[in-house]
């Protein structure tokens, strides 16, 4: 199926599965519509990488009209209001690359915590992650006097190391 071009996919797809997809595009459930896709196409000899295909392009053609998913707040009280709600004192806050193929790469801003022990996600960055995760995260270690750890704020970076007790 290789000179089969996405819309040619879509097309052989039955029409309820068609529908099912598009439901979950336009709720901005793209894990969910490449699933529907793919368990459906398998059949029809399509494999991951073309359903995710598939599903990109009926991204773009709903473009605007998809119901997505809103941003982590990362303004200064709303993080210090999370970190306040934790489990745990707060001895650190950490931001962390991430990334997958929906999202390309992002930065998750965490807090650190002490009895118990664990790693709060507060934020998740997808706009200018590391400069806006460096500013967020150093305002809301100042508030909360802890130290401020991200150990690769100039290059997306999963492996880097992380910050130690």
């Amino acid at each position: 199926m290789s000179d089969i071009t996405p819309a040619d996919r879509w097309a052989l797809l039955p029409a309820g599965i068609r529908e099912q997809a598009d439901g979950y595009v336009l709720q901005d459930a793209r894990m969910r519509a490449i699933r529907v896709v793919f368990e459906a196409g398998r059949a029809r000899g399509m494999g991951l990488h073309e359903a995710q295909l598939v599903v990109h392009e009926r991204y773009l053609r709903y473009g605007d009209s998809i119901a997505r998913t809103p941003r982590s707040p990362i303004d200064l009280e709303s993080l210090a209001a999370r970190a306040a709600g934790l489990p745990g004192r707060v001895v650190a806050v950490e931001a962390v690359w991430d990334g997958d193929t929906v999202h390309d790469w992002f930065v998750d801003l965490l807090a650190v915590t002490a009895e118990p022990a664990g790693e709060h996600r507060l934020a998740t960055i997808h706009t200018d992650p590391a400069a806006a995760a460096g500013r967020a995260g150093r305002a809301l270690a100042a508030r909360l006097a802890v130290p401020f750890h991200f150990a690769s704020p100039d290059t997306p970076d999963d492996e880097a190391p992380r910050r130690r007790p």
